[in-house]
């Protein structure tokens, strides 16, 4: 007779899932960890946007930045542009990884598909909160007129980190539709720009045509730019809390997404 396998408990199901999320992100870290001239690299964009866009457009009256320079504003913008490149583009790795037939062996393990995903998407956001952190490392020896408190610093890493997870889930979904990597690239620019473009990023929402309002609205990238520029800035709606929970939502629903695309896609 053979002998029933006992059904684990809640708590086997929640170690064993946040077993494979940390060792997921531990994983991709530590690849990141031989990339770093790649982070510093990274971190010159963001600086550029600032330093040569925001010095040139500053100029320019109508763009809802009365309260505050508009080099202040920018920055809750571009560390969110830096966020969105970071992540949007993380599901290339999946796709190298696929065609090695690494992907293959971990989607064959007994793991949790979305503990697989989220703990990939979070080592994304460690590197966008890394780079982020540079960014202001270099925006406070500029002295551009930010709001600087512990809280703040502290409340827009935490706000990158959720940002930067749902976006690179999203990268992921794409990265799920795709059979070669100048796809997933033609994609991911497609997708890119009209999320920068279409958010709060780099004007103000009030200034946008009604429309385009509306498409802000549901962009994912706006509520981002809101938490940091309330926190870093000090200006626009003061919804913490609701733009957290939009975030977290996002998480939410990207994970399982493509968890449920991703690994019928590969196997």
């Amino acid at each position: 007779m053979v002998e029933a396998i006992p059904a684990l408990t809640a708590r086997q199901v929640a170690v064993s899932y946040i077993g494979t999320v940390v060792a997921m992100a531990q994983a991709e870290i530590h690849k990141a960890g031989r990339e770093r001239s790649v982070l510093v690299a990274r971190a010159a964009q963001p600086l550029l946007w600032l330093l040569v866009f925001g010095s040139a457009v500053s100029r320019v009256r109508e763009l809802g930045t009365e309260e505050v320079p508009y080099k202040a504003f920018l920055v809750p913008g571009v560390l969110a542009q830096s966020v969105l490149f970071v992540a949007i583009f993380s599901g290339m790795a999946i796709i190298w990884e696929r065609d090695l037939g690494i992907t293959q062996r971990v989607l064959v393990a007994p793991a949790f598909r979305s503990a697989v995903i989220l703990g990939k998407a979070a080592s994304a956001a460690m590197r966008a909160v890394i780079q982020v952190a540079v960014v202001l490392a270099v925006v406070a020896v500029l002295r551009i007129p930010l709001e600087w408190s512990v809280l703040g610093v502290v409340g827009s890493l935490i706000a990158v980190l959720l940002g930067a997870t749902m976006l690179s889930a999203l990268s992921m979904v794409i990265a799920s539709m795709v059979r070669s990597r100048e796809q997933f690239m033609g994609l991911g620019q497609l997708v890119t720009l009209p999320l920068l473009f279409a958010s709060n990023a780099l004007y103000s929402v009030e200034i946008m045509p009604g429309w385009l309002q509306v498409v802000a609205r549901f962009n994912p990238l706006t509520y981002l730019v809101e938490m940091l520029r309330q926190l870093l800035v000090g200006v626009g709606p003061d919804r913490l809390l609701l733009d957290a929970a939009v975030l977290i939502g996002g998480i939410v629903v990207t994970v399982a997404i493509a968890s449920r695309t991703f690994p019928r896609r590969v196997l």
